[in-house]
């Protein structure tokens, strides 16, 4: 059991200030994934909670246990918290076997053989790699040797398992394959997972809480599908989303009844129900819309008054999905389609597109203040 919970944590190195007062609770069984671009402070969070770094201020609890205190300079090691990590780089001895790496801290806790034996086979049962259990690191692959890194840190059973990038140094099709292994694992053990990735598609998979840090802070904590459908505003948006969201400038009015949008997607109407607690509450702004490639229906003829005319810029059959670019009053909209189509460029086609699974932003404050429902 292992619910982790940071306050205020500030970390710097020297002049230069990487994590800003970061405050995060991971509950015990999560699958948190801490998600952004190079340089943001995720790999660092992870360091911070593992012992391996000490913050300048704030604090950390382990199961209302205070593992850090800056301000009292208490840091208690990482032998102490329970916990193991996977680094991106697997780490693994050379010249021991996948047995004598998976039983090396397992040995070093002085657990009797027969408990040794138990948990390794265990641990390589649950990663399905049992008949690598005498090779050497050498002879395995890519995969197969982060799959020994994953046993090695279950097999001691820890409360909290942290991974840093587990999955960079594989090709495609390992990595789609390993996602799955460790969604599965987490499935089974129930424990608490961290997870660093600047993958989003690694993260919506697999998570069931991300955190989207920017330069040191972090902007939002939700489960995947909320993150996806109602970011908190535009720098979520367009991070999250493969491939990425389509962003038209309008102009927005609000009254007492809700919120009307005026622009290249036509006239649109909301209710205030839609509209998010700190939006507007009256007057006219500009505003940007948020529409999901696939929330784009693409007709050869008008289906609705509603339909927007475009043209067709380019159409890239992908197999199982087309990505089309059109172009509406000078607006480029990227519209994924399901399964394979051909559209000829400058061709005229109509968009549909459903108000309700449309985001807007306040173009000034970049925030949210329409739910897609």
């Amino acid at each position: 059991m292992s619910k982790i919970e940071l306050k205020h944590i500030d970390k710097f190195y020297g002049k230069n200030h990487i994590l800003k007062d970061v405050e995060l609770t991971i509950e015990d069984g999560d699958f948190m994934t801490l998600l952004g671009p190079s340089g943001c402070g995720k790999t660092t969070t992870l360091r911070v909670v593992s012992g391996l770094e000490k913050p300048q201020n704030g604090t950390i609890y382990m199961d209302g246990k205070e593992i850090v205190n800056a301000a009292e300079a208490h840091f208690a090691p990482p032998s102490e918290r329970g916990l193991n990590l996977v680094f991106q780089s697997y780490a693994l001895w050379p010249h021991m076997t996948v047995r004598e790496n998976i039983a090396f801290g397992l040995n070093i806790k002085k657990m009797s053989k027969e408990e040794v034996n138990k948990r390794v086979t265990d641990a390589l049962e649950r990663m399905q790699i049992g008949q690598y259990i005498d090779r050497y690191p050498s002879e395995l692959s890519g995969g197969q040797q982060q799959r020994v890194a994953i046993a090695r840190a279950i097999a001691s059973e820890p409360r909290l398992l942290l991974l840093d990038e587990p999955l960079s140094n594989l090709d495609a099709k390992l990595r789609v394959d390993m996602r799955s292994e460790l969604k599965r694992l987490h499935t089974e053990t129930g424990t608490t997972m961290i997870y660093v990735t600047h993958d989003q598609v690694e993260a919506l998979t697999m998570s069931t809480k991300i955190a989207i840090f920017k330069e040191g802070v972090i902007i939002q904590v939700a489960p995947p599908l909320e993150l996806y459908n109602n970011p908190a505003n535009l720098y979520v948006a367009d991070f999250i989303g493969n491939p990425r969201i389509n962003f038209v400038d309008v102009k927005a009015t609000v009254t007492a009844a809700g919120m009307e949008i005026d622009g290249a997607a036509g006239k649109l109407s909301f209710p205030k129900s839609d509209m998010t607690p700190g939006a507007p509450t009256s007057g006219t702004f500009d505003a940007v819309l948020g529409i999901r490639p696939e929330q784009v229906t693409i007709n050869t003829e008008r289906q609705s008054p509603d339909d927007i005319e475009a043209k067709i810029y380019t159409s890239m059959p992908a197999g199982s999905e087309t990505l089309v670019t059109a172009k509406m009053c000078g607006v480029s909209m990227v519209i994924k389609a399901l399964g394979i189509t051909h559209y000829s460029p400058d061709q005229t086609v109509y968009l549909s597109i459903d108000p309700k699974k449309i985001n807007v932003f306040d173009k000034k404050s970049e925030n949210l203040i329409k739910y897609s429902v």
